[in-house]
């Protein structure tokens, strides 16, 4: 373990010549570049590799195994997307689950509901909670809201001595490769189904559009399969890749619907707890491109014995 205290300066595989250089098994061909004042911490967890720098545009970036996780610049528009319109779909959000988001954000962003009267993180790795507690405060700020508990484990795990107990499950994960690769099978959304309450609602990272489209259906398709209402929503965020981030949000209530906030709050609320979320940018994120809708519409192949 290293950190800025060290007498040794820090270095780190992905970052040459002052710039850092993202790497990522699932978008070929392209990578996100972004400059370093200074690194500030490089580790190796249990279960990654940790590296958190000062950039010179996007103020700190926390990256693991080489992917950028949150800048402190851009966080927001993915906290507040991957959080709202779940939050606002269910009538009261008294419990509330985060699976992954050891960086608080997302835990931020729930706690913004006053119907939230228990909010739980589940994360694997205390690595990402204690640097984020370090280097990003304007996140881990919510780890010191009394309605907030911490569980370090796994998230497959932990669903399984859950039932009916959580009205609102959101999986804020990394991609799915290394840890994060089992929150993207139809086992893990069972769990989630059967972890919440009557009417209860899923939000999880559902990755790219542009990129990932084969694996948004795959998902989508088995979602329908466990719950009657399923849809792909998305944000923008410049550096996730292709500047685009999709959600996954399904409910038990088959009345659900996500497109139309089921609860608001008025303008001058929304722009002093938001900075990206509105009721109109709600509805406008399920609005999706012909490529997309194409692609998620249409049938999926017969699977061959």
């Amino acid at each position: 373990m290293s950190s800025s205290s060290a007498s040794t300066k820090l270095t780190h595989p992905n970052i040459s010549n002052g710039w850092f250089s993202e790497s990522g098994a699932m978008w070929p061909g392209q990578s996100m570049n972004i400059e370093v004042n200074q690194i500030l911490h490089v580790e190796k967890s249990k279960f990654q590799d940790v590296l958190v720098f000062e950039s010179k545009t996007y103020g700190n970036v926390l990256v693991l195994d080489g992917v950028i996780q949150v800048t402190e610049r851009d966080e927001f528009s993915y906290q507040e997307m991957i959080t709202h319109p779940a939050l606002f779909s269910h009538p009261n959000p008294e419990r509330v689950l985060v699976i992954g988001g050891g960086d608080g954000g997302v835990l931020r962003e729930v706690i913004k509901h006053p119907q939230v009267k228990e909010a739980v993180l589940c994360d694997i790795d205390e690595a990402v909670i204690r640097l984020s507690k370090k280097y990003l405060p304007g996140m881990s700020i919510s780890y010191e809201d009394p309605k907030v508990s911490v569980h370090i484990g796994d998230g497959f795990d932990f669903l399984q001595n859950k039932k009916d107990y959580f009205d609102v499950i959101i999986t804020d994960s990394s991609d799915p490769v290394g840890p994060a690769e089992s929150l993207y099978q139809s086992r893990y959304y069972e769990l989630m189904r059967d972890a919440l309450r009557e009417g209860g609602i899923v939000s999880t990272q559902g990755e790219c559009q542009w990129l990932h489209l084969s694996l948004i259906k795959e998902v989508l398709t088995f979602a329908r399969e466990l719950f009657p209402v399923a849809e792909y929503a998305y944000t923008t965020i410049p550096t996730y890749p292709s500047g685009q981030i999709g959600f996954i949000l399904c409910s038990k209530n088959k009345e659900t619907n996500f497109k139309e906030p089921l609860r608001s709050v008025s303008a001058e609320q929304e722009l002093k707890l938001f900075k990206y979320y509105n009721s109109d940018i709600h509805r406008a994120s399920f609005v999706l491109p012909n490529f997309t809708r194409q692609a998620l519409a249409a049938k999926p192949a017969p699977k061959t014995a």
